[in-house]
C-alpha cells in the first residue's frame, strides 16, 4: 500500500537514509573499512540525484561498530564516507549530513539505532528539521524502529516489514514512485 505521506514531498522534507544495505553492498559478516570494498547497489547515484530535487535534507545515519571493534579507524570511516559523497555529487545528488554511531551494541546507554541519538545529532545540526516531515529508509528492523522513535515516517527497503509505512525492493524503486506522484 502506497503511503500518502509520499505525496506531499517538498523541500521543507528532510531523507534519512541508513547506508549499508541501501546506498552501498552490505558485506555479509564484515564491514566496509576500506574505500575499494564500498560497491553502489544499483539505481542507487541515479535515486539520489531524484532524491536531492525533491527533499531539503538528505542524512546518512548508520551504525559502524566496526570501529568500535577495532576492524577500522574512525578516519577511515570518515574517508570512505567523503568518497560516497564526492560520487553522490557526481552524479547530480547531494548528502547534507552523515551521522554514525561506532559503540558496540552491547554498551550501555550506546548511540546506535534504534536509539534516536543519531536524529537529535542531525537536528541540533539542521534545526529545521521536524520529524513529522521526515522520512527514514532502511533495510533493518532498527532502522525502522529508528525511525519510529524519532516520529518519522518509515520505508523498508527490502523484503516486506510489517512495521514500516511502506516498503519497496530498492532505492531506485522509492525514487521512481516519488517522481511518478
Amino acid at each position: 500500500m502506497m503511503g500518502s505521506f509520499l505525496k506531499n514531498i517538498n523541500s521543507s522534507w528532510t531523507l534519512f537514509l541508513d547506508r549499508d544495505g541501501v546506498i552501498n553492498k552490505r558485506l555479509v559478516d564484515d564491514y566496509v573499512k576500506r574505500w575499494d570494498e564500498f560497491e553502489f547497489l544499483p539505481g542507487v547515484l541515479e535515486s539520489m540525484a531524484v532524491f536531492s530535487k525533491l527533499f531539503g535534507k538528505i542524512i546518512v545515519v548508520t551504525n559502524q561498530q566496526g570501529v568500535g571493534k577495532g576492524w577500522m579507524t574512525e578516519s577511515e570511516l570518515n574517508e570512505i564516507n567523503q568518497k560516497m559523497i564526492e560520487n553522490i555529487e557526481e552524479a547530480g545528488g547531494r548528502v547534507d549530513g552523515v551521522y554514525y554511531c561506532t559503540d558496540l551494541k552491547n554498551k550501555p546507554g550506546n548511540c546506535r539505532k534504534p536509539s534516536t541519538t543519531l536524529f537529535e545529532r542531525a537536528r541540533h545540526d539542521f534545526p529545521e528539521i521536524d520529524p513529522s516531515k521526515s522520512i527514514m529508509a532502511g533495510d533493518s528492523q532498527s532502522d525502522i524502529d529508528f525511525g519510529r522513535n524519532a516520529g518519522m515516517y518509515t520505508v523498508f527497503i527490502g523484503r516486506e516489514n510489517s512495521r514500516a509505512n511502506v516498503c519497496f525492493s530498492d532505492l531506485k524503486s522509492f525514487a521512481g514512485k516519488l517522481i511518478r506522484q
